[in-house]
Parts: structure tokens; sequence; C-alpha cells
């Protein structure tokens, strides 16, 4: 039973065949319909000559109007049916019951062309007909919900018979009873192994639909997958609202267990936070089949790392404009007793959010520890947790952290941000990080030909002091700090709006991973993230 933070509407199980097809479902039943009627078409032609070329060498008499009647009927309907699934805006479900029509009358057409054709002088009896083939390949390519498919496999294996009347009725002899039963029989077990068939398929292919649901969401598209977790694209099943989904199954050994941790927590942690600056979590708990997954507000835009990375340095206006929102996040992060532990350019997203353009979001509490923790007291691995480009000295050291932990990140994001540079360009993460822990880093302003406001970069600087005693004293202080820097040219809303309006267009989903930590731009990941970035 899946467990919530909240209630969440659970989808009756129930062990009848569904009435109705999940969506995915339908679209997928729909693309091999019409792959089925191209197939038939072509297999139409393909047989119809190798029948009257081998015909002509027995010398049989040719076929007749009728069966050529027949044969073009067949190729129209087959390719009229392929074109039909081509063109865009069909609705899936109207489809697959007008592919049910077709099934019909491409079986009523297969028996008359099949028992209207021409046999050796003095043979009646022509084998199982290949109607019982064209039941059973449609019955399992284009899935149709039980009744519907019950009534269209009856009709079809009817029109086995009926294309014997046909036949009759045109001047063919009427085989004896035996030799009648024994032709039809194969159509009669080809009916049966269809209905049963495609009861199968259809609630396999159901309860796989219902393996896509989480609590209240439907998971619609994966957006991306890192280490052990999936990042999906989910709507509610009641609510016009898209969201995040991510989602990790735990193995049983020592890692796993620990990236299952890591990701509870990140969960619990990005619940408690009411900030409009945070993530907004939806909805957590586990899935059926043992997977844990948590839902997030769905966000387009860019995280700074990609903004960076696309666009270059940021002017300062902008910088100490980003800079503020991050210190709202940790502020009240830091009032609750939890560390971020985490914060670089990756995990912090700017979006045009409720008509505000450049609003950031911090995103992946995942390494978030209680204030005063070691940096490696939660790591059962032993290994270091953080990334080294921001990591502070004293998780480098594996000595207690607080709040001006997450300050020493946060300065090394603004050095970032406004330089377009890390603060240590090193070949290996073990460098950079013992760059973080005993080197001083050069003043930004050397490293750049652009002016950098002096208060900025004071700033900066006190926030990469190797003591966080040294650093300021807290989000707010540093919030405070940054409002009163003087600015040649402050960001403006002005500004912000017409940066979006000309780049908004290229936005990313704020649950598109992360790119595989050993390539990061902003350093090695020494532990794997529990999901995707995001």
């Amino acid at each position: 039973m899946t467990r919530t933070c909240c209630k969440a509407e659970s989808a009756p199980t129930t062990s009848r065949a569904p009435r109705t097809l999940p969506p995915e479902l339908l679209s997928a039943g729909a693309r091999r319909l019409g792959i089925l009627a191209l197939l038939c078409a072509f297999a139409n032609v393909a047989m119809g000559v190798g029948s009257r070329l081998l015909g002509a060498r027995l010398g049989l008499p040719p076929p007749s109007g009728t069966v050529l009647f027949a044969e073009i009927a067949a190729m129209a309907a087959s390719l009229g049916m392929f074109a039909l699934t081509r063109r865009t805006g069909q609705d899936p479900a109207e489809l697959l019951d007008r592919g049910l029509v077709y099934e019909v009358g491409m079986g009523f057409l297969i028996a008359v062309t099949y028992h209207c054709w021409p046999a050796p002088p003095g043979q009646i009896p022509k084998g199982w007909s290949p109607v019982a083939v064209w039941l059973i390949a449609f019955a399992l390519l284009v899935p149709a919900t039980h009744g519907k498919n019950v009534l269209a496999t009856v009709a079809t294996a009817l029109m086995d018979p009926l294309g014997l009347l046909v036949s009759v009725a045109l001047g063919d002899p009427i085989p004896p009873g035996l030799v009648v039963a024994g032709m039809f029989l194969p159509t009669a077990i080809a009916a049966a192994v269809a209905v049963v068939g495609s009861r199968i398929v259809s609630e396999l292919s159901h309860q796989a639909g219902r393996a896509r649901e989480l609590g209240s969401y439907r998971l619609v598209e994966q957006l991306g997958q890192g280490g052990m977790g999936e990042v999906w694209r989910a709507e509610h099943r009641m609510l016009a609202r898209d969201a995040a989904i991510k989602l990790v199954r735990g193995g049983t050994d020592a890692s796993s267990r620990e990236m299952m941790a890591r990701f509870e927590r990140e969960a619990k942690a990005t619940a408690g936070l009411r900030s409009p600056h945070t993530v907004q979590l939806y909805d957590f708990g586990r899935s059926d089949d043992g997977a844990f997954y948590y839902v997030m507000e769905l966000l387009e835009g860019f995280t700074l790392e990609e903004i960076v990375r696309r666009f270059g340095p940021l002017p300062a206006g902008r910088v100490v404009h980003l800079l503020r929102q991050v210190c709202h996040s940790l502020a009240e992060a830091h009032a609750a007793g939890l560390v971020h532990r985490d914060i670089k350019p990756g995990n912090i997203f700017v979006s045009r959010y409720a008509g505000d353009p450049d609003f950031v979001k911090v995103l992946d509490f995942g390494l978030v520890k209680a204030l005063g923790a070691t940096a490696t007291d939660l790591t059962q691995s032993g290994l270091l947790a953080g990334t080294p480009a921001y990591m502070p000295p004293e998780m480098a050291l594996g000595r207690p952290v607080d709040g001006r932990t997450d300050l020493y990140a946060l300065g090394a994001v603004g050095y970032t941000l406004l330089t377009g540079l890390p603060v240590f360009e090193r070949k290996t993460a073990l460098e950079t990080i013992h760059d973080h822990a005993s080197t001083a880093p050069v003043p930004p302003s050397k490293r750049i030909a652009a002016p950098v406001p002096p208060g900025l970069e004071r700033l900066l600087l006190d926030c990469l002091a190797k003591e966080p005693d040294e650093r300021p004293e807290s989000a707010r202080a540093l919030d405070g700090r940054l409002e009163e820097i003087v600015l040649p040219e402050p960001w403006t809303r002005e500004l912000a709006e017409r940066w979006w309006n000309r780049f908004g267009t290229v936005a990313i989903p704020a649950s598109a991973p992360a790119r595989d930590s050993a390539s990061d731009a902003d350093g090695t990941r020494v532990t794997p993230p529990a999901a995707a970035a995001g």
C-alpha cells in the first residue's frame, strides 16, 4: 500500500478486465494497427501474384472476377487504414474502434478470396482458412477492451463460413459436412485463442499502466536518469496540474541503503520548508514495488550552471539579485536547524515563476544535515559527500557544519556567476578540495577584465574565508550586506523581462537531470546523487 504524507486517491484494484485502456497503450495500439494494415497490403499483393504464378504452372483456371474484386478491396481497405493511422490529430481510441471494423471486413475479404479461389479438378477440401491466422494476429497486435474484442473476434470468425456461402452462391459445390467441420474448426479454435490472448494482453497492459501511477499522479514522460534515480514528468489524475516525480528503487547493499536514506532525508527536509525560493514538495511515499518517490513542482527555466555555460558570466546586479533569493531559502532552512551542504549552480534554478522573471528555487536537499553534525557522520561508505568545486573547508576536513557552511558554497557560486570560472581550477577533485581547505582565492577582479564592484568582491571573499567565524554570521546577515552593495547598474525587472523574452524559449525543465557527476563542470561529486538533480 502506498504511504504518503497527505491523503492520495488510490486507483481501485480489480481482477476484471479493464473497460478502458491506458492512453499510452491506445497510442501504441494505433501505431501497430497502421503497421499491420501496411503489412496486409503488401502480403495481399505478394500472395495474389504468387498464387497466380503457381496456378499457371499447375494448369489451374484463372481466379474469377469475385476474387479479383476481393483482392482489390482488401488492398484499398488496408492502405486506407494505414493512411488513417498516419493522420495527425487522430483520437487513438476512435482509431482502434475503426480498426475493429477493419478486422471484420478484412476477415470477410480473406474468406471470399480463399473460398472462391479455383481448386484443382476433383479437389474440394482446401484445409483450414487463413482467417484463423488473421484472428490471432489482430488480437495480439491491436489492443481492445474485452467486450469489444469478443464482438469483433466472433464477427470475424463468422466471416469464414460466409465466404464459403459466397463461393457456393457463385456455383462452387457444397463440401461434405465432415469437410466443412474440419475446414472451420481451426477458425473456431483461433477465435477462442484470440479472445483469451487479447484479454491477457489487455490486463497485463492495464497493470503496466497502473504501475506508472504513484499516489494521485500518473507518470507521463521520463525526463532523465542519474545514479539510482529517475525523474519523470507527471500529471495529477484529478487536478489539472503537472509535476515532477523523483523516483529511486533501493538495493540491499550499503551504498543503496545510504542512497535511500539520502533520498528520504531530501523529501522530509523539503516538506518542512515554506520559503517561496525553495522547491515545493507536493507528496512523497513508497510505491507498491518498494520504490521511494516524491512529487514536487515542475519548473521551466535554467539552473545557474546552465545559464553560465550557455550565456557566460552575469552582470554584478543580476548576481546580487539571485544570491539574495538563495539567502531567503537558506535562512529558513538554517532557522529550522538544517544545512543544505550542496549549494552549487546546478542546484539553484531560475525561472519565470508566476509572472516574476529571474525567480530562484533552491533544489536538492539530499545532503541536508542537522546543524553541528560532522561532514561524514551520515556517509556509511566513508566517502566525503558534496561537490568539490563548492566544498567548504570544514566539510573537506570532516569538521562540524552549520549555516556558514552553506554561505561559503554560496560565495563560491557568486564567484562563478560573476567570473564564469570556478574559484579554483584544478585537474582533480582532490586538488580542488585541498585548495578550498588551504589556499586563498584570487579576487574576481584579477581574473576578468570587466569591472567588479568593490563591495561585492569584498563580500564574496568574506564568504570564502577558511574559518567560519570570519564569514557573515547568517544568511540573513549576508542578504543585508548584499542589499547595501552599491551597483553601477542594478538588475531591474525590465532587464529581467528583456532577458527572459529573448532566451526563455530555450528553457529546460527543472527536473531534467544534471550531467553525470564524473563530467560536471563544477567538479566531480564524490558520492553519487540519489536521483537526478532537481
